[in-house]
């Protein structure tokens, strides 16, 4: 059964991820993927980007997270230039899980979420009870300490989604930034996974950034929504602010009905077609 969300008390100034006039691409001399934009993502809240396929979601995903440098523009981390931070400082503060998941077939669940704590130690140092707290921490979080045992070839999409969340909940980053997290995933799994990203935003206070393509799912759990299409940010705010018609024709070019859902105070968008477009020389009444 679904509650209200409890909102996360108001961040300090100064605090969160912030991209500034930033230009991206993947090898010089391409045309930019994302160009010029800057976004604004507060600490302790659930974001959300989302836009169609192309749109450059993924891409500004992995310039916040540092794995993809930005030809000019910044990413600041909590007011600090991004580019400046050590690699290690920069892993226990921010953990992101791409689309895809690469990891030895062999592995089993609980190797790789103690894998999440390498940000925390030394190269030759062993494991802490810290580390094996943190681990422990993570599985029930996750809810997944019975399969803790099994290789990650034996577990369902869901389960296997789920320790790899997991694995970045150990490594105790504050901002965990999700590359569509819920594709590919049964209905059920589906709420698993955003159930467990709400409780890690709630009940921990982790600042999570999602890229999403189901926008009924962004819309239920997340604060904020950035919309975006052809590599900017169309729109971005609070759901009821982004999640609009005339926002949503512009974004996905189609046209759709926004109903609100009062028992789980959230909106629904109902797909209704794509727009029409009108023969080249057709003229209106």
């Amino acid at each position: 059964m679904d509650v209200p969300n409890a909102m996360p008390e108001t961040p300090a100034a100064g605090q969160g991820i912030r991209g500034r006039a930033l230009q991206l691409n993947y090898h010089p001399g391409q045309p930019f993927v994302i160009d010029g934009q800057s976004i604004e993502l507060q600490s302790g809240r659930i974001s959300a980007l989302i836009g169609p396929n192309g749109s450059g979601k993924s891409t500004l995903l992995r310039a916040l997270a540092r794995q993809l440098i930005p030809v000019s523009g910044c990413v600041l981390l909590n007011g600090r230039d991004i580019a400046t931070v050590p690699s290690r400082e920069l892993a226990r503060n921010i953990g992101i899980l791409s689309q895809e998941h690469v990891a030895p077939g062999d592995l089993t669940v609980e190797d790789l979420v103690y894998h999440g704590r390498f940000p925390h130690r030394g190269l030759f140092e062993s494991l802490t009870p810290e580390d094996s707290a943190a681990v422990e921490d993570a599985l029930r979080m996750a809810n997944i300490g019975a399969v803790r045992h099994c290789r990650l070839t034996e577990l369902s999409g869901g389960q296997r989604q789920l320790a790899w969340i997991a694995m970045a909940l150990a490594q105790s980053a504050r901002y965990l930034l999700l590359d569509e997290p819920t594709t590919f995933l049964d209905l059920a799994n589906q709420f698993d996974v955003m159930d467990l990203v709400r409780r890690l935003n709630r009940e921990l206070g982790r600042t999570i950034v999602l890229v999403m393509h189901d926008i009924n799912l962004a819309a239920r759990y997340a604060d904020y929504l950035f919309a975006m299409r052809g590599g900017r940010i169309v729109a971005s705010g609070p759901v009821e602010q982004v999640l609009t018609v005339e926002t949503l024709r512009e974004v996905f070019e189609v046209e759709t009905a926004i109903l609100r859902d009062v028992p789980r105070q959230t909106l629904v968008c109902i797909p209704v077609g794509k727009i029409a477009n009108e023969p080249a020389g057709a003229q209106g009444d």
